[in-house]
């Protein structure tokens, strides 16, 4: 089933951008530092040299991510994690700071080390990732809990499992939409993780990997862990989702692509945005699509992520 979205259904992402309502979102898990070649062709296999067109470092990370893209929509938002107190970790919290992401549950250990990440992007705009996920410890007990009652949703990755379990154990409490982002991880993960998630996204190699395939299909068969919503990207093929008993299509947006890196994590933050703003789950889908769409057009994880009123025209002038 294709997913339509009225005009009207859009009204709470305007008040959003108007600041005549007020959203916050607090995203948990994985911040990186991403160093990224840019290269004029892939790597045809085996050892080989290729020359770069382009190179810098960039802040990265799926909730890293998901954290910026809130704040350039234009809503109040929190990162909580975790990074060594080491160069990579003062340059990723000075870059969250820069975009007006609250940093200070963003806590730098002193033994630990931080997450590092080698990404190269070719001209397709595909890209391949290499990850240190970092070292720091796994207690979640730091975290201020109290602070989840001003939440409108909360949304958190698979990378740090005991923070996320302890974040959406109290968002459930009190009643907060939690917004899991799928990402490849061991299956315990999300035994442990989607009983506490109200909308789990997946991306396609996470679900194969989980449920054995990525076909609409199986969706349906993870709903035995109650999540409202269980959906996977599918990149330029949309979105497909199960809600309800039933399973919903969103089309990707058409635009030239220049970098898809970090669209994933565009669309997961957009999606937490929309929830929080009280979307139903359909408008979220085709904004967040659009929103990830939009940052395609643009090199690096996040630039070219859109502000409200920016998403909102190009939805109502794309088909």
């Amino acid at each position: 089933m294709s997913a339509s979205v009225n005009v009207g259904d859009l009204s709470a992402l305007a008040d959003v951008a108007s600041k005549a309502k007020l959203v916050h979102v607090i995203c948990l898990g994985l911040s990186a530092l991403d160093q990224v070649w840019r290269v004029d062709r892939p790597f045809a296999g085996g050892s080989e040299k290729i020359k770069a067109v382009e190179y810098g470092t960039l802040g990265g990370g799926m909730a890293a991510n998901a954290s910026v893209a809130v704040a350039k929509l234009g809503a109040s938002v929190a990162f909580w994690g975790r990074a060594g107190n080491d160069a990579a970790g003062h340059e990723m919290r000075s870059a969250f700071a820069a975009e007006g992401v609250d940093v200070k549950n963003f806590r730098l250990f002193p033994d630990g080390r931080s997450s590092v990440s080698g990404i190269i992007v070719d001209s397709f705009g595909e890209r391949q990732i290499v990850n240190f996920r970092g070292a720091y410890p796994e207690a979640a007990d730091w975290l201020p809990l109290e602070t989840v009652a001003r939440a409108s949703s909360v949304l958190a990755d698979p990378r740090w499992v005991e923070g996320a379990a302890t974040l959406f154990g109290e968002a459930r409490v009190r009643g907060i939409a939690t917004v899991l982002d799928g990402d490849v991880a061991d299956a315990a993960v999300f035994e442990r993780l989607l009983p506490l998630t109200d909308h789990a996204i997946f991306s396609e190699p996470a679900l194969t990997a989980f449920a054995g395939s990525a076909e609409d299909q199986s969706l349906a068969g993870l709903s035995c862990f109650g999540c409202r919503v269980i959906a996977v990207t599918h990149g330029e093929g949309g979105v497909s989702w199960y809600e309800n008993g039933g399973l919903h299509r969103q089309a990707a947006y058409a635009v030239d692509v220049v970098d898809t890196t970090g669209a994933g994590d565009v669309f997961h933050g957009a999606y937490a945005l929309a929830i929080g703003a009280g979307l139903e789950v359909r408008t979220a889908m085709a904004f967040s699509a659009a929103t990830a769409a939009m940052k395609c057009r643009h090199a690096g994880g996040r630039n070219g992520i859109p502000g409200i009123n920016e998403c909102l025209v190009f939805m109502r002038t794309k088909p």
